[in-house]
């Protein structure tokens, strides 16, 4: 299992240099991923994802990179190709795209005059993967969907992966339908928001793991997340936690960095601990 960091890019991480220096004290700390957070609206300073893993893939070298994830329905699909490509080549290929509806939807769509329609965002988020997929093969490519046309166009350069840029969906447990689309791509990253807090236990996950699985139509290699949380304190109980992860089928295990966590100190001397191997 790997072991990743999921980081708000909000409050005093909006800072593009201080994500880069996290992200660069984690690759020197032995963390295989680094993943940022992706919003646009709500409350306080918040940076540019895009922006914020331009200087991330600068700065690192090994280190695995992304989005969890990326809202696609509010997103140019044109424009997110253009730039998950330019951060692919940026990071040598090192770039993971995670790809969701974007949660709330009151601060991620309603509030800039774009329909909130759960249905809707569906239906965009899947043409949208289409357009980026048709996008990234550097071929001639036209498409008509319901909510997306384009004619005759050629997107150069390729990304540096092939076949391509790896794709995982989030999704929020006890919802189906993201787990179906997830097991059409790469991976899975999933949650279970619950009474204010992530309660992604194993036995959920297991489940996950297990419904996921049925509905697979390819035997290739497939990423299952586990969000879990940090424990300075206790990293012993850290450890077994992401081991019992780990053991039901878990490929990675992703520590948050939540906006609330205010102290830098304390989140670097965490960070440079390294992940919670066994």
């Amino acid at each position: 299992m790997k072991y990743a960091v999921d980081t708000s890019i909000q409050g005093v991480y909006s800072n593009p240099k201080l994500v880069g220096e996290l992200a660069l004290l984690a690759e020197q700390s032995g963390w295989d991923g680094f993943f940022v957070w992706d919003s646009i609206g709500g409350e306080g300073p918040i940076a540019d994802p895009w922006i914020t893993l331009a200087v991330v893939a600068s700065v690192t070298e090994t280190i695995r990179i992304g989005t969890a994830v990326t809202p696609v329905a509010r997103r140019r699909p044109w424009k997110l190709a253009r730039e998950t490509v330019s951060v692919d080549h940026l990071s040598s290929g090192r770039l993971t795209l995670g790809v969701g509806l974007g949660d709330p939807p009151t601060t991620e769509y309603e509030q800039f005059g774009e329909d909130p329609d759960t249905l809707t965002l569906a239906r965009k988020l899947d043409e949208g993967l289409d357009v980026l997929t048709g996008l990234w093969s550097g071929e001639e490519f036209s498409y008509r969907g319901n909510h997306h046309r384009i004619d005759q166009a050629t997107f150069l350069p390729k990304p540096v992966q092939s076949p391509r840029i790896p794709i995982w969906v989030g999704a929020n447990w006890p919802n189906k339908k993201p787990l179906r689309r997830a097991s059409q791509w790469d991976g899975v990253y999933p949650i279970y928001w619950h009474e204010g807090e992530n309660k992604m236990s194993p036995i959920i996950l297991k489940d996950i793991v297990q419904y996921v699985g049925e509905h697979r139509s390819s035997s290739g290699s497939f990423d299952v997340v586990a969000a879990g949380a940090h424990d300075v304190s206790n990293r012993s109980e850290l450890v077994q936690f992401a081991k019992a992860y780990r053991d039901i089928g878990a490929t990675w295990y992703a520590s948050p960095i939540g906006p609330h966590i205010g102290d830098v100190n304390a989140v670097k001397t965490w960070l440079s601990l390294g992940p919670p191997r066994d």
